[in-house]
């Protein structure tokens, strides 16, 4: 036991901590429960209604750092699945067709011409000067030893 006073209230702080925490995870247990039982019974509408408030507890929980982010967006993750698999059938409807009109627009857009390349604007580069003749002159004297 602590026998600071610090210490003692540290240990009271962390119990309340402990038992909010508990309490969090154990709504979000309940939370994710719903869901998954609302699609193995087929229930679409219910199923998609419970994973909105899972997915908000487990926003909450995560601001209030009771469990990571990665574990929540893994969470969110699975249920999502679990819910996808028994959506209503009009939402699984593949999207209608883009008009023809709108697919002759975005072909008949005009490509922008490339640049010219640089290399032909910029000016022939130097060339490199002879070496002059009297460096071969000059050439270091030996010492006599």
């Amino acid at each position: 036991m602590a026998n600071k006073k610090s210490s003692k209230k540290d240990i009271r702080r962390t119990a309340k901590r402990r038992a909010k925490n508990l309490e969090v995870r154990s709504g979000l247990k309940t939370h994710i429960k719903k869901v998954r039982t609302a699609a193995a019974a087929g229930d679409g509408a219910a199923a998609a209604e419970n994973l909105n408030s899972a997915i908000s507890a487990l926003d909450k929980a995560v601001q209030r750092g009771v469990i990571h982010k990665n574990q929540a967006a893994r969470r969110k993750s699975r249920i999502a699945k679990a819910a996808a698999k028994v959506a209503e059938p009009a939402a699984k409807a593949p999207k209608a067709a883009k008009p023809a009109a709108a697919a002759e627009k975005v072909e008949a857009k005009p490509v922008a011409e490339k640049p010219v390349a640089k290399a032909a604007a910029k000016p022939a580069a130097k060339k490199p000067a002879a070496p002059k003749a009297d460096a071969a002159k000059k050439a270091p004297k030996k010492k006599d030893a």
